[in-house]
């Protein structure tokens, strides 16, 4: 009998685990190769996960809207001539308790085939091949393998370790609030790295509360945005007329951002400092220049970057319409947001946001971040900066070539 595993694919390198949005096959559905078994939310875009041969798909099936750990297998399937009948749907069966137990029960061993027609008799409790789906009635039996019921007690105790729970209440720290490992779990490491790291709130000490778990996406921009602490920044703010670059836009029914993203690269390329990156081995200097668009979504915030940004605007425009609707379908790819040199946030939109910082993500020396027009009429351009890249003195230079580019609307719409 051949059998095949379904794991969890790996996205992106940050993504440690995911989420099975739906499933699009069921146990028992005849599946070939390419065909979409099932969707599966990343730390930024929901991706099909395919099927790499054909034959039956088998269970029990990873849950939908759990932490599966990447390369976890999620689902199996086996050759057609061997495959097991589906078993009746009934919520008291034990695969129900199994989807809930989590990606560490797909573990255990692949699904075995049904033995062939017999005569009627009681199978024997110690035989260890998958009994027939027994009746309602025995639904509150033992769990069918010491995996299950190894991860049934973990969920039962909540996840965390014996040893987690008492050092947790040692040193005052409630394991709720605490990051599970990609396995689910809450062990000692967590609960050391949250004493010795940032102070976690006090919540026990205010109102009723509850946790609620972050999408995906938001997650990663967390975790993203916790990693930039060390990075030694710096802000600079120049105030510049775009009046006649927003009324050029809107006649062309341009986007704004995009034209600003253009005068970036177009900056950036005559200060090429900007276009680099701190390392402990020294700089590391890109040769083209990808410009990072901050994209507010439903979900929480994206980066769509468009790749050598200094080329003629009908060629970016043609990227970003793309890039958009993937934004919109949610269906990003790593290669479309990772990897920026340079990043610009534009909160030009809303009246009122007369000036504000953005952060540098890691791997960029700036991010520009691009306020609505003052009482003034002017814009506030914030440029944030890692010190170690660049100084004060470059970013004013900065700006002034930005404000030049800014201007030049003829050149910036050719």
């Amino acid at each position: 009998m051949t059998q095949t595993a379904v794991t969890m694919p790996v996205l992106s390198d940050t993504m440690q685990t995911g989420r099975i949005a739906r499933w699009l096959k069921q146990p028992g559905d005849p599946v070939k190769s390419g065909d979409v078994l099932a969707e599966v939310e990343s730390d930024k875009a929901i991706m099909d996960v395919e099927a790499y041969a054909d034959g039956v798909l088998c269970g029990p099936l990873a849950p939908v809207d759990g932490d599966i750990p990447v390369k976890s297998t999620i689902a199996w399937i086996t050759d057609a001539a061997s495959a097991p009948a589906p078993a009746p749907k009934s919520p008291a069966q034990p695969a129900a308790q199994a989807a809930q137990a989590g990606a560490s029960l797909m573990q255990q061993t692949p699904p075995r085939a049904a033995p062939q027609p017999e005569a009627p008799s009681p199978a024997p409790t110690s035989e260890p091949a998958t009994p027939a789906p027994q009746p309602e009635t025995h639904a509150a039996s033992a769990p069918a393998s010491p995996v299950l019921d190894a991860a049934l007690a973990a969920r039962s105790a909540g996840g965390v370790s014996p040893f987690a729970r008492g050092l947790a209440a040692e040193l005052d720290i409630d394991p709720a609030l605490l990051q599970p490992d990609a396995q689910g779990r809450i062990t000692a490491v967590q609960v050391l790295a949250a004493a010795i790291g940032p102070q976690l709130p006090h919540l026990q000490l205010g109102p009723v509360h509850r946790i609620e778990r972050p999408s995906s996406l938001k997650a990663a921009m967390a975790e993203n945005m916790q990693r930039t602490v060390h990075t030694p920044t710096f802000h600079v703010t120049a105030a510049v007329d775009l009046q006649p670059l927003h009324a050029a836009a809107q006649q062309a029914h341009q986007s704004i951002s995009l034209l600003l993203a253009r005068a970036c690269a177009l900056t950036v390329q005559k200060h090429p400092d900007f276009n680099a990156c701190w390392t402990p081995g020294g700089l590391a200097r890109r040769e083209a220049i990808d410009i990072a668009i901050a994209v507010d979504t439903a979900d929480g915030l994206i980066t769509p970057v468009l790749r050598n940004a200094v080329r003629p605007l009908p060629e970016l425009n043609e990227d970003w319409r793309e890039l958009r609707e993937k934004v919109a379908r949610r269906r990003l790819v790593p290669a479309d947001y990772s990897g920026a040199t340079f990043y610009l946030s534009n909160l030009g939109m809303f009246a009122g946001v007369e000036q504000f910082d953005a952060i540098v993500p890691l791997g960029a020396a700036a991010i520009l971040a691009v306020a609505a027009p003052a009482r003034d009429g002017l814009t506030r351009l914030t440029l944030t900066c890692d010190h170690r890249v660049v100084a004060g003195a470059d970013a004013a230079r900065f700006l002034a070539t930005l404000d030049e580019q800014v201007r030049a609307v003829d050149g910036l719409m050719a």
